[in-house]
């Protein structure tokens, strides 16, 4: 078979841990390697999801559920080691006996200035080999382009404003081109605003325009864009087909994360992962709410090539436009033409 990715080994870019609480100090070890940015959930109990990444430095946080401001913690996630994260006594992320789940993604370290753009990125971290990027930069309210670092067009641009309360505005591969986002926070069916993605990313930058949530005077935002990479991730649409025989949307790998969201109505946005579950019992987080672990349900299966719909509700496969975001646990084929084993 022929060549098919750059990406033999997903974990070396991104990898789901599970961990058990203890509420006092805990160290998560077992990533394949030192992250650059964790995001963290109780999956026992309500508590916010938090996001915590090097840009920012350890210890400040954002939370995908609530349009509140950037914060810090002592007590949250400390530091990063070579394997994993070291966590404080906070309940959120390390309640005493709670079953709780990180995912971890691979950058650059603590980033740089990127000047791509119109704005001067405060910092960027980047890999080009994954497509992923964390940035921070300060908005001017005069139309604009952000360095992003990846070297190709993103097909997924997530914006928070840091500096003040905000909701998330997410741009995503199958929306409107131009002007298309959701909520990240809220369960919002998608809208069109275009002050705030106002033109299709390019290979080094994406535009803003005039809106407070994307680009406020003087304002601190913080953004994270995603490139498909062939074998590892891919974003994009589907169209539900409203039947138990649910919709089959071809990856290039087997899913190790899947994102999904209904564009067309008000519902929740659904989280799977490899590690919370197997085909028949998914377990479903929801990053626009605090709580726990939704339980084990036949809604999806992971698949050595995709990822197949098991119901014919509107939280996933209703006759609608749902946009996904998947990474790998392992490409379909690999750099030497082996194919990878069914799940």
């Amino acid at each position: 078979m022929a060549v098919y990715t750059a990406v033999d080994k997903s974990t070396d870019y991104f990898d789901t841990q599970l961990y058990t609480g203890n509420g006092g100090t805990t160290t998560v070890t077992g990533v394949p390697f030192e992250p650059d940015m964790s995001w963290l959930k109780n999956r026992s109990a309500l508590g916010d999801h938090e996001i915590y990444d090097k840009v920012r430095g350890a210890t400040y946080r954002v939370y995908p559920n609530s349009s509140a401001a950037q914060d810090s913690l002592a007590q949250g996630l400390q530091a990063w080691t070579s394997d994993g994260f070291r966590v404080g006594n906070n309940s959120a992320i390390n309640g005493n006996g709670n079953n709780l789940v990180s995912w971890n993604w691979l950058a650059n370290g603590n980033g740089a200035s990127n000047t791509n753009g119109s704005i001067n990125t405060i910092k960027t971290s980047a890999s080009t080999a994954s497509g992923f990027s964390i940035s921070t930069y300060t908005g001017t309210e005069t139309a604009a382009t952000i360095g992003h670092g990846l070297g190709v067009a993103p097909t997924a641009i997530w914006v928070k404003k840091i500096s003040a309360s905000e909701q998330w505005f997410c741009w995503n591969k199958g929306l409107t081109a131009a002007g298309g986002f959701l909520k990240l926070d809220v369960t919002n069916a998608a809208a069109t605003n275009n002050t705030a993605f106002p033109w299709n990313p390019q290979a080094t930058t994406f535009g803003i325009s005039t809106d407070g949530a994307t680009n406020g005077n003087g304002v601190t935002y913080y953004a994270l864009c995603f490139a498909e990479k062939q074998g590892f991730s891919k974003m994009g649409s589907y169209l539900g087909n409203a039947s138990t025989n649910g919709a089959f949307i071809y990856c290039g790998f087997k899913p190790a994360f899947v994102l999904i969201k209904n564009t067309a109505a008000t519902e929740a946005w659904f989280l799977y992962d490899n590690k919370r579950g197997v085909n028949g019992a998914m377990n479903a987080l929801f990053p626009d709410e605090n709580a726990a672990d939704g339980g084990a349900a036949d809604n999806i299966d992971l698949l050595s090539n995709g990822f197949k719909l098991r119901t014919a509700g509107a939280i996933l496969n209703s006759a609608a436009t749902f946009i996904f975001m998947a990474f790998a646990e392992n490409p379909f084929v690999t750099s030497t033409g082996i194919p990878t084993p069914a799940r």
